[in-house]
């Protein structure tokens, strides 16, 4: 068995009622892309890897960016609604489900984040890597922390990039965007404040792996800016991030150097991307990795299973 940590859709009565409600979501990629928005694409597409099950995640068209907040409360109780059922009626296709948020009214969040786990059997929130622009070290954002600490369950950040500014279809801005947020959570003190907080970016960890050294020696020239971070690298590392990469075996490795086996998950974008998310391809590239058998397994199922305290 398999679990696609990180795989997006945008289901029925969500997509049509967010684009009555916002016609420019039409024009976005995710919306005009068939697998995503229509499942009976989507599951034969999954029937050629029967051993894989996903993880849904509401695909990148975030509510606090087009629709107004009372729509955005709206729209993110009929998504996750509607992925409980769909983890309810196809349970050999979808193991979990994680809530959509309408992050432009943090009160309004704070209990559709409490709803979608508690009443509707979710398994984590998915944000992103600003809201509307704002970064996520911005204080009114640290009462869903708590809640999340509490709940003991992940938290999904997906990059966002300004369309405005970043015309690179997300190629560079993204993995600049997803580390910036690492960056704003770990000087913010986030893990001060709560050590065992679950936080599952995407892309294998975006710069950070990569930048590793350039992190612990370029925050240790300045050892007075961030005065209660002991060990900035130590705190980076307690993120967990996933597979897709796109079947770049080397950049898992670099991942899998900094974060060790136990904060890496099997994740493919899918149906996103090329071939539909690379799901085979993504799952090759964890095979060719030289780490023992046991650490690629804890990759492709059990780091799902513990942290989303999933049945096995």
């Amino acid at each position: 068995m398999k679990i696609d940590i990180y795989s997006h859709i945008m289901t029925r009565k969500y997509t049509e009622l967010y684009a009555k409600k916002n016609p420019a979501i039409q024009q976005r990629i995710e919306f005009r892309s068939i697998a995503v928005v229509d499942l009976e694409v989507r599951l034969r597409l999954m029937n050629r890897y029967p051993d894989i099950l996903q993880v849904l995640t509401v695909a990148n068209i975030p509510l606090e960016t087009f629709a107004k907040p009372a729509d955005a409360v709206e729209l993110a109780k009929i998504a996750n609604e509607e992925l409980a059922e769909l983890v309810d009626r196809y349970p050999d296709k979808f193991i979990a489900g994680v809530a959509c948020l309408p992050m432009n009214d943090i009160d309004a969040a704070l209990e559709e984040a409490d709803r979608a786990i508690m009443k509707l059997g979710l398994k984590g929130v998915q944000i992103y890597s600003r809201i509307d622009g704002e970064p996520l070290d911005n204080p009114k954002f640290k009462p869903l922390w708590e809640k999340m600490a509490g709940h003991d369950l992940p938290i999904w950040i997906h990059p966002a990039s300004n369309d405005k500014l970043d015309n690179d279809i997300g190629l560079f801005s993204w993995p600049f965007e997803t580390s910036s947020a690492m960056f704003r959570l770990v000087t913010s003190g986030v893990f001060n404040n709560h050590p065992d907080l679950k936080f599952i970016v995407h892309h294998c960890g975006a710069m950070v792996p990569y930048f590793q050294q350039r992190i612990k020696w370029v925050l240790s020239l300045v050892p007075g800016l961030f005065p209660t971070i002991k060990k900035p690298e130590e705190h980076f590392r307690k993120f967990y991030t996933d597979t897709a990469v796109y079947g770049n075996t080397s950049s898992l490795m670099c991942g899998y150097d900094f974060y060790g086996p136990d904060h890496i998950l099997y994740g493919t974008d899918a149906p996103l991307g090329p071939k539909f998310g690379m799901t085979g391809e993504t799952a090759e590239s964890i095979e060719r990795m030289d780490i023992p058998d046991e650490e690629k397994e804890k990759i492709f199922f059990r780091n799902a299973v513990e942290l989303l305290t999933l049945p096995h």
